[in-house]
């Protein structure tokens, strides 16, 4: 991939724009987890030693182009002060008089935070309207916002169309990191793919062409066994994707539990019990895998050089329900392999369990490094591919 890194560009006495991934979860309005936030501080604190001057973006939730109080940054701002022990300015809008007059205003080593770029539709429209006017106040672009580069957004994609841009830190450690796995990976490859979410089922079929066995859990699991014509009970599957799960069930690659942790309903007071995968009654969901599941995955594990983890394996955010993912992620965490996490699920799991540190890699993006290990372009890194040959 050719494009501009930070240390390409002089920074000294500039405007930079820097677009971060900083949407974080929130409860009463303060960060709980701030993980994405200190993810960026390289390149935030590579840039004040420049002592130029920054402006951050971010988008919080989803405001689909409406201003939405509880989706302000006020608090993200809040705790990036802290952590930098130096003020971030937080602005009140996006664009517009109040952010011309305080980058006006700014004196080299200084960071301000524009509003919540959602708020405005021009950026899921990845509007050139709405990019010029964010590069306006700036001289140089950086995308450090890794977790949002499968986003085909203004701040992006269109906003390098205008300043001479470049990868941050954390960008360039995600695909340096990650792409030599999914090109090379060390034999034997697994990947274990999981989550609440069906939608990974496309992602197993560019796996299937790398990988030597794919470990299939959580909604995806039960999909493929609906799919083989098991009775699911009131487990959660994808209508929609059953017809590919068809295809895929009998590859030799893949493999289903034969076990799973069964109960009456989501809860930590639930009836629940271990069944074989054939035995799941009507009115019961399976939750978890069992024991001889884990056991048969975490053997293919120990055995493996490359282990990808994509989605957790059951209800991991409830104790009872969270033993499998805590027991392949400790399986991974104990191997000699190359071990990626996926991000999102699989991130927060891991730093439930305390085993993030023990990984090779654990991504900030759960959609972004999806997006990668399925074979497909990724549309900021594309934009900054383009800007390199625009300015180089």
């Amino acid at each position: 991939m050719n494009f501009y890194k930070l240390k390409d560009f002089d920074f000294n006495n500039k405007k930079i724009i820097v677009r971060v991934d900083f949407n974080v979860p929130l409860k009463n309005r303060k960060v709980i987890d701030d993980t994405k936030i200190r993810a960026a501080l390289p390149t935030i604190e590579f840039l004040i030693k420049k002592k130029c001057k920054i402006i951050l973006m971010s988008h919080l939730g989803r405001p689909k182009g409406k201003v939405i109080d509880e989706l302000r940054l006020d608090p993200v701002a809040k705790k990036l002060s802290n952590i930098l022990g130096k003020e971030v300015k937080k602005l009140d809008s996006c664009t517009g008089k109040e952010v011309e007059e305080a980058v006006a205003a700014m004196k080299d080593g200084d960071l301000i935070m524009l509003e919540n770029i959602q708020f405005d539709h021009g950026e899921k429209e990845n509007s050139k309207e709405y990019a010029e006017k964010l590069a306006k106040y700036a001289d140089i672009y950086v995308n450090d916002g890794f977790g949002q580069c499968h986003r085909n957004y203004a701040s992006f994609v269109a906003i390098t169309e205008y300043l001479p841009s470049c990868a941050g830190l954390l960008v360039e450690k995600e695909l340096n990191t990650m792409l030599p796995i999914i090109n090379n990976p060390k034999k034997p490859y697994t990947a274990v793919v999981g989550g609440a979410k069906a939608d990974k089922i496309e992602t197993i079929n560019s796996l299937l062409k790398k990988a030597d066995k794919i470990l299939i859990a959580g909604v995806l699991a039960n999909t493929f066994l609906k799919a083989k014509g098991y009775n699911i009970g009131s487990s959660l599957f994808d209508e929609e994707t059953i017809g590919l799960a068809k295809e895929l069930a009998d590859n030799e690659k893949i493999m289903l539990p034969v076990d799973f942790i069964i109960a009456d309903k989501l809860d930590e007071n639930s009836d629940d019990k271990i069944v074989k995968a054939e035995d799941i009654p009507d009115n019961r969901m399976a939750l978890d895998i069992g024991n001889e599941t884990v056991e048969k995955y975490n053997g293919i594990i120990k055995d493996a050089k490359t282990v990808v983890f994509f989605g957790t394996i059951g209800a991991f955010e409830i104790d009872k329900f969270s033993k499998g993912t805590e027991q392949i992620l400790s399986a991974m965490a104990s191997s000699e392999a190359d071990t990626i996490l996926g991000g999102g699920d699989s991130a927060a799991a891991a730093d439930k369990f305390g085993l993030s540190d023990k990984m090779t890699h654990v991504s900030t993006g759960g959609g972004a490094s999806l997006a990668l290990f399925s074979g497909k372009e990724l549309p900021a890194v594309k934009a900054l591919e383009e800007n390199y040959k625009k300015f180089k």
